[in-house]
């Protein structure tokens, strides 16, 4: 095993490859940060709500008010700098920085795509992104190479390849498979669309699309890696990807599993557009087709490498986490968050909270819309962790209104996938003495139904 994975670590591939890949990837991002302000969510999102649900362990990450318009400004800087290749790894370290930071100030906004973004942004820290291509290739030909150790650009098409079988392995449940759900809720909502928009209404196409986005996750990766059925996978790519872009709002997530499938295009095919762009701006061809990046085996050169196999290992592992807990998974999600399950259910909630004096027995029920904006009033309603963190904010809120150590009760109902709102949260429980942490949280109230499969 040593020494299959010794040659393994002294093969090469084309650079060719991780550069395209780069450029492609600053590109977007810098546009998805351009998007980002255009839309106005930087103020909607970070500086007009007067609290923020944060990430247990990151409850020190804040925004700053105006001020939170120059972590914008940096990264999508520094996505401009990693796409021409310029100081590329201060450029991609700098952007990894400041766009989970942005990602860490309210988890109100997480979204699957966001954190592939932060770890494919964290892994090029380690890769030799500049060696083609690059301002920093022009500037010192010392840094250019036309072979680069393969590991490189295979640890990228393993995480992308992580996403879709993870994504796939989630969809094998019986609410997604036998009943539909919860496409049978979503698609009708698109009745209005032209050409398919009849066809949506229709209750066998949700089944249609249930089983069709189970297999296309599961087998992928598989056409994209064999050379003779890559082109129809591609194919299949674009097809998905602008499909679920025109029926769901999820940003650039569609562009950038477009874009990040050309991976596993032969170095050729990547060399060719690159040498196209080339032609455009007049850049001259860099001659280092001869010139092959050797591993670095001094510690530090070996202490990298393992610190990505430990990496890419953790992220093997850690979505498998929920099955620590005991109840089910798409009820209490713990677990759910960085674990690849996109787009599985459907629930809403409702959240009355109730907060009293213990000394006077006097109370009041909560109006969430004076602390809360809609859209985190929602996403509040139906998540455990969202619904102690705010009930920790009342207590410690109406403590400073005068209260003596007040308690904070919920009377809370989530439907999850079609089903009937049913009690979520034990209303006996006084949420201000409920400590955050990765234990299970026995507050939450039992699923009253069972969804089979993983």
């Amino acid at each position: 095993m040593q020494r299959y994975l010794k040659a393994y670590l002294n093969s090469y591939t084309d650079t060719a490859t991780l550069a395209f890949f780069r450029m492609a990837f600053g590109i977007l991002m810098f546009l998805s940060i351009i998007r980002f302000t255009a839309y106005g969510w930087i103020d909607q999102f970070y500086i007009k709500p007067v609290f923020h649900f944060t990430y247990y362990g990151f409850g020190w990450v804040k925004p700053y008010g105006l001020y939170t318009y120059i972590a914008f400004i940096i990264c999508g800087l520094a996505a401009i700098m990693v796409a021409i290749g310029y100081k590329c790894r201060f450029a991609i370290t700098l952007f990894f920085l400041s766009f989970t930071y942005v990602e860490l100030l309210d988890k109100t906004t997480y979204l699957n795509h966001y954190y592939f973004v932060s770890i494919i942004s964290f892994v090029m820290i380690f890769l030799p992104a500049n060696a083609y291509f690059s301002v920093d290739a022009y500037q010192d030909p010392a840094k250019a190479y036309g072979k680069i150790p393969r590991y490189t650009t295979d640890i990228l098409k393993l995480l992308l390849a992580l996403v879709y079988i993870y994504a796939g392995i989630a969809k094998l449940n019986s609410d997604w498979l036998l009943h539909a759900m919860p496409l049978k809720i979503w698609l009708p909502g698109n009745a209005h669309l032209p050409l398919i928009g009849p066809l949506l209404a229709k209750l066998w196409m949700a089944y249609v699309f249930s089983w069709a986005g189970a297999i296309y996750d599961l087998i992928i990766v598989f056409l994209l890696i064999n050379r003779r059925t890559r082109w129809v996978g591609f194919a299949l790519v674009v097809v998905f990807h602008l499909l679920t872009r025109i029926l769901f709002p999820i940003g650039i997530f569609p562009y950038v599993m477009i874009v990040s499938s050309l991976l596993f295009f032969d170095a050729g095919f990547h060399k060719k557009v690159l040498l196209y762009i080339g032609k455009i701006f007049r850049i001259k061809p860099l001659e280092v087709n001869s010139k092959i990046q050797i591993p670095n085996n001094k510690p530090l050169g070996q202490l990298k490498i393992a610190f990505l196999i430990a990496f890419v290992a953790f992220q093997l592992v850690f979505p498998f986490r929920y099955l620590l807990y005991p109840q089910e998974l798409f009820w209490t999600e713990e677990g759910f968050r960085f674990s690849w399950r996109v787009m599985l259910m459907e629930k809403a909630g409702y959240a009355q909270f109730t907060v009293s004096d213990p000394l006077t027995g006097k109370g009041l029920q909560v109006d969430n819309s004076k602390f809360l904006t809609p859209f985190q009033e929602k996403q509040m309603s139906f998540q455990p962790d969202f619904i102690l963190e705010y009930a920790h904010f009342l207590h410690d809120h109406y403590q400073q209104e005068g209260m003596h150590d007040p308690e904070v009760r919920v009377n809370a109902y989530v439907a999850l996938n079609g089903r009937l709102s049913i009690l979520y949260i034990d209303p006996k429980v006084n949420l201000a003495k409920q400590d955050e942490s990765f234990s299970h949280k026995t507050w939450i109230l039992p699923f009253r139904d069972t969804i089979k499969g993983f």
